[in-house]
């Protein structure tokens, strides 16, 4: 049987008939203006989450831009602040649909499975069950794009960069649209309201989260994130609106702000092949720190992701790190992944391709993620911790590769050296450096990694993306007592 999350602020934020409620969003969308097409087209838009006679208009002026886009958006990615049930992390929905008097809106299962593993990210339905942020979006976007899938996620306490890695997992190609829900200032008098607003809207410009305080936001952790992930990824925005219910409907002693903003990708435009010898360089520096720090804190490393396991044995979740208590340089943000192996065998590998989080804590938490959590295997048990290998890997920045064709990506690789993320749509792969030990040839390397994406191995399209990092790693094989890992815990 179905689990449909039934429409909780319909006849109150938004009419509660289907005509109405129709014909409310048609009238908005037309004051707004039908664009001609040309332009850049959104990959991303932040849009206010208020009754529509308040913010309507406001959110209407992004989603008219969108109507270009019906019937080539397959998948909405919508993340709104919790106003009712606290939440840590970001709380994905265990609905099959969601409900307004439009119809049904299907969740997108593969998508939410793909996210699932990550440890800021927990499916709970009771922040959905009343929240006004994320249902207020649905109709506008039911009546722009017709028929779409959803993945609805309610964020709470979580750090932008956590917000920004479950975005990338998420960012697909052109099927795909990332929606932020956010209001502006509360209840301020409608001239220091507006001077803050336009502060808010200079930071969103400028791609700056730090700059947006507790105050300017409700949705300031979402948004923080897709601001983090599109400096990264070199998106524009643009500023659609920008005004506050003083100017919409009500008094002007206190007011709520509202602003909308769409973000576009680049232009895919092959890049200049850069300076060679500099990326050399920043490739040997890279390896030179991650040793020196491996040599130095490695065992450490070691001990917190075996405990982390054999907490999760004993109490189902990761081991709580405190990161004071441990060396600077693992206190600093850093990105791993975690493989397990039993009798040559993968047993199980979780990471983060981004670094967000302390480099300690991202150990523990992909660490216990990796046996516990890998989607491929079951559950390791602790029956299997004398036979498990562990390694970590740490990860440097990922960078974009522009190339042609799928030839010249090849002889862009550097066998031996690269990590390498490929991305097409919602299909996305990841493959480490070590597995040049077993795929030696690039063009072998990259048709594995199509078909752990889930592409065909001879599949080449435009909207293929790939991105290459390097790591430094160590194994519990280098410890010179690997059984007694797992007697141990973990030390500053």
């Amino acid at each position: 049987m179905s689990q449909i999350r039934s429409a909780a602020v319909a006849g109150a934020f938004y009419p509660g008939s289907a005509r109405e409620l129709s014909a409310m969003v048609r009238r908005l969308l037309d004051d707004a203006g039908t664009p001609d097409g040309t332009g850049p087209v959104p990959k991303a838009i932040i849009a206010p989450h208020a009754g529509y006679i308040y913010s309507g208009a406001v959110a209407a002026s992004v989603y008219a831009r969108l109507t270009p886009l019906r019937g080539r958006i397959e998948r909405v990615v919508l993340l709104g602040p919790c106003h009712r049930v606290a939440v840590r992390g970001l709380a994905l929905s265990g609905a099959d649909a969601f409900a307004t008097p439009l119809g049904d809106v299907p969740i997108d299962k593969d998508a939410a499975a793909a996210i699932a593993a990550l440890s800021q990210v927990g499916i709970v339905d009771a922040p959905h069950a009343q929240e006004h942020s994320l249902e207020v979006h649905l109709p506008f976007l039911q009546e722009v794009l017709g028929a779409f899938k959803l993945v609805p996620l309610v964020v709470g306490d979580a750090a932008a960069e956590e917000v920004a890695d479950v975005l990338e997992r998420l960012w697909g190609g052109p099927e795909t649209l990332i929606v932020i829900s956010s209001d502006l200032s509360h209840y301020l008098d409608y001239d220091t309201a507006s001077r803050l607003d336009r502060e808010t809207c200079s930071a969103i410009e400028a791609l700056d989260h730090a700059r947006i305080g507790y105050e300017q936001a409700c949705g300031r952790i979402p948004v923080g994130g897709l601001l983090a992930l599109a400096k990264r990824r070199g998106l524009s925005v643009t500023t659609l609106d920008l005004r506050n219910s003083g100017d919409t409907a009500g008094g002007r002693d206190r007011v709520v702000g509202y602003g909308a903003w769409m973000f576009a990708e680049p232009d895919r435009e092959p890049a200049p092949a850069g300076d060679p010898d500099e990326a050399a360089r920043q490739y040997e520096a890279f390896i030179r720190q991650t040793h020196a720090l491996l040599d130095t804190h490695g065992e450490t490393l070691m001990r917190v992701a075996a405990a982390s396991i054999e907490s999760g044995l004993q109490h189902g979740s990761a081991s709580a790190v405190d990161p004071a208590r441990y060396a600077a340089n693992l206190q600093n943000k850093g990105a791993t992944f975690i493989t397990l192996k039993r009798g040559g065998r993968l047993r199980g590998c979780i990471g983060t391709s981004t670094a967000h989080r302390p480099l300690v804590t991202d150990t523990a938490e992909n660490a216990y993620a990796a046996a516990f959590k890998d989607p491929r295997f079951e559950p390791v048990h602790a029956r299997e911790l004398a036979d498990l290998v562990l390694s970590i890997s740490v990860l440097s920045p990922s960078v974009p590769m522009a190339f042609e064709n799928e030839a010249d990506l090849l002889r862009q690789l550097r066998p031996g050296r690269d990590g390498l993320i490929i991305a097409d749509g919602d299909k996305r792969a990841l493959f480490l450096p070590v597995v040049w030990e077993t795929l030696a040839e690039p063009a072998d390397f990259l048709r594995h990694l199509k078909t752990k994406a889930g592409l065909a191995e001879n599949h080449w399209s435009e909207s293929l993306t790939a991105r290459r990092f390097v790591t430094g790693q160590i194994s519990s094989q280098d410890l010179a007592d690997p059984a007694g890992l797992w007697r141990a815990r973990p030390a500053p």
